[in-house]
């Protein structure tokens, strides 16, 4: 039976009565007290409402700074008591949990390599049974739509309610502008299915790095995400972890102030008529790509007629690199983005390897 999502799952948000998208902030890891609360202070003359501080910080090899643990949760605290900021950190099992809640954090949100196992997350779903807290849910770190909304569903099946999720990128082997891909189209189909659902961009883990930050968090809001957990250092170089995708409070304000909030629409008659004008075409075109992939397809078929008579291997790496080659040449030309024209010929050859494959 599908998840259930209504507006009274997002009232923990809309209850702040903000004019702007919700704004969360705050360094990627709690290092020193001194340099939680001075980078809060400043957070504070933003349009920031919610303080965020890794406590444990799961990393992906050892060795690395992992966190300050238990002993950062009362800087937290006291962030809360001199700025009036609301509270948020990770939690990646149950301790976490107990010990996030005795100390009284707002909101906990849950990891992209804790989503990713579903063990994990009901450990935390069991653990927060009977608690009144907004959880979100960051996606895991492979572009799995069905594991993050499992990963939703057992939070909520635990009894909590007031609900969210976080869209950080998916972890690719080779990526040229991203340290992890947003693969908008993902988020895209979660916010069709569940409409009330917020949606939160975190924009630090999709970029790894500074000067990408604005852009990628312009497109979200061009998407109709409902805010940001952007990762804010006092000194972003001198960070224990992440210190290339942290930005100084001094630069959140300018982001923000440069970012521009899209109308849901425009009742003006003109600009329907335009807009139905556009569509139109991009109905007839799209009929059009459909009637040549048929086409592709024909083709793909008859070849793979022809090498199964002269028992010719399917794949042709020599082939498939030279067809990726020149169409990346034509991308230049015509100005199309490179990796958005590689991720359509990979999907249009490996449906052609199973079109070969498939013929008799």
């Amino acid at each position: 039976m599908k998840m259930e999502i209504t507006k009274e799952n997002r009232t923990w948000l809309d209850n702040l009565g903000l004019p702007h998208p919700v704004v969360i902030a705050g360094p990627c890891s709690a290092e020193t007290e001194e340099q939680v609360l001075k980078t809060a202070h400043e957070l504070k003359d933003t349009d920031t409402s919610i303080f965020r501080a890794g406590i444990w910080k799961p990393r992906t090899r050892p060795g690395g700074f992992e966190g300050v643990g238990k002993k950062g949760l009362p800087w937290m605290q006291r962030v809360r008591e001199e700025t009036g900021l609301m509270l948020t950190t990770e939690v990646g099992n149950a301790d976490h949990v107990e010990k996030a809640l005795k100390y009284d954090m707002d909101i906990l949100w849950i990891g992209a390599r804790t989503t990713v196992n579903p063990f994990a997350v009901q450990q935390i779903a069991d653990a927060l049974k009977g608690v009144d807290k907004p959880v979100l849910v960051k996606n895991p770190v492979n572009p799995d739509l069905a594991l993050w909304l499992g990963g939703v569903e057992r939070i909520k099946s635990a009894g909590i309610n007031q609900l969210g999720v976080i869209h950080r990128g998916f972890s690719s082997y080779k990526t040229l502008n991203y340290r992890n891909k947003p693969k908008w189209h993902i988020a895209i189909e979660l916010k069709k299915e569940f409409p009330d659902l917020p949606l939160i961009l975190d924009p630090s883990h999709i970029c790894g790095r500074r000067d990408t930050i604005l852009d990628v968090s312009q497109t979200a809001l061009d998407l109709n995400y409902d805010g940001f957990m952007i990762e804010t250092h006092i000194t972003p170089d001198d960070a224990w972890s992440d210190a290339k995708q942290q930005i100084t409070p001094s630069r959140l304000k300018e982001i923000i102030d440069n970012l521009v909030i899209r109308k849901q629409s425009s009742s003006k008659e003109t600009f329907q008529q335009k807009l139905n004008i556009y569509r139109d075409d991009l109905d007839k075109i799209d009929n059009h790509l459909l009637a040549i992939l048929k086409s592709r397809m024909d083709i793909s078929e008859q070849i793979g007629l022809l090498k199964r008579t002269e028992n010719v291997a399917i794949l042709q790496s020599a082939r498939w690199e030279e067809i990726l080659k020149s169409m990346h040449n034509e991308a230049n030309k015509k100005g199309l983005n490179q990796e958005f024209i590689t991720e359509i010929f990979k999907a249009i050859h490996v449906e052609s390897i199973k079109t070969q494959q498939q013929t008799k």
